[in-house]
């Protein structure tokens, strides 16, 4: 079932956003060449702590981390590792923060020191779907209607999009009902209702859509080997348009 927010709720969540795109904004100084994802695992741990929230994902259906951290051709849910980031990889950083018993969840993409045309090119246009995506996530739409957006533009680019792993509603928990893949058709799917509180999170690859598990049961890889990217916010529904619950300040 889904569950819609007040007005007053999502005020409320406003603040586990603040938190996660705080920490993103933090982060984004930090990457470089010799920095190791672990590095950035345990600035997350000290960091929601200072700001009196939650990492949600500890111990999350066994999951032993605050942060997914996903290298080059890691669609997602890659672990943290002590291995130095090297010049030229990207990596996308995945975070949820409980605060107040409320969930912000986001993910970034950042180049690690000067990276190919090819990396940059799939950044921008991963970047670009997401903000595409929010843009039709008004009430009234359907989700295919925001979901086209998505696939459209990177099939435009000679992307493709992860079917695999789907965005999700949030609240007091991480997964919430409703559950959707970034592909749609317009008119088509579940209508958006003010109140609706979700995640928009595009992984587009370099090639193909299809992706594989590590033996850890988590770790999800392009399968072909090519790059991948993510970005997703946390949004809310409400009659004046979209907000963005984890958006950075410039």
């Amino acid at each position: 079932m889904i569950t819609l927010k007040s007005k007053a709720e999502i005020e409320q969540m406003r603040k586990a956003g603040r938190i996660v795109a705080a920490f993103h904004q933090a982060i984004a100084g930090m990457i470089r060449p010799g920095v190791s994802t672990l590095d950035i695992e345990l600035f997350a741990v000290r960091f929601l702590k200072d700001n009196n929230a939650r990492a949600y994902t500890v111990g999350y259906n066994g999951y032993p981390y605050a942060t997914c951290a996903s290298v080059n051709d890691v669609i997602a849910h890659g672990f943290p590792s002590p291995k130095p980031l090297k010049e030229g990889d990207i990596v996308t950083i995945d975070i949820v923060a409980e605060a107040d018993g409320w969930i912000g969840d986001s993910a970034w993409s950042y180049a690690v020191g000067e990276v190919s045309k090819e990396a940059r090119d799939l950044m921008r246009v991963t970047k670009e779907c997401l903000y595409l995506g929010i843009e039709k996530a008004v009430v009234g739409n359907r989700i295919g209607d925001v979901m086209h957006a998505v696939q459209s533009h990177a099939e435009r680019n000679g992307y493709s999009v992860v079917r695999d792993l789907l965005g999700h509603g949030v609240g007091r928990e991480m997964h919430e009902e409703p559950n959707y893949p970034h592909v749609g058709k317009p008119g088509k799917g579940f209508r958006l209702k003010e109140g609706m509180v979700m995640t928009i999170e595009p992984m587009i690859n370099a090639g193909k859509a299809f992706m594989t598990v590590d033996a850890d049961g988590w770790t999800a890889r392009t399968a072909d080997g090519s790059l991948s990217a993510q970005y997703e916010h946390t949004i809310a529904i409400t009659a004046d348009g979209p907000i963005i619950l984890t958006e950075q300040k410039n």
